[in-house]
């Protein structure tokens, strides 16, 4: 009904959007939050430069790979993750894939 509504864009409206009005218009549909929205921008949308600070596997991630006892919080992520762009999609990916062991 959203999409019928026009608060959901087609596929070619929503790549004119830039990322955060995207965010913005979508978070507004009940049980759609920002993660869900950064996932839609990440593998639908293919945009370079999403970090998805509020994911578990991105934040412990990091946390392995620094060698942290606690992961950082997505304030410090997003803070952090500032100086990977335009390619934090690409840092997130890794992240997600840091080895356990």
């Amino acid at each position: 009904q959203a999409t019928l509504d026009g608060r959901v864009p087609d596929a070619a409206s929503a790549r004119g959007l830039d990322d955060e009005q995207l965010i913005e218009r979508l978070i507004q549909l009940p049980g759609i939050g920002r993660w869900t929205v950064e996932m839609l921008l990440i593998y639908s949308l293919e945009r370079e430069d999403i970090l998805p600070v509020d994911d578990f596997g991105v934040r412990e991630g990091y946390r392995r790979l620094k060698g942290l006892e606690q992961p950082p919080s997505p304030r410090q992520l997003r803070q952090i993750g500032q100086a990977w762009s335009p390619w934090r999609t690409t840092a997130a990916w890794y992240l997600w894939r840091v080895p356990t062991a």
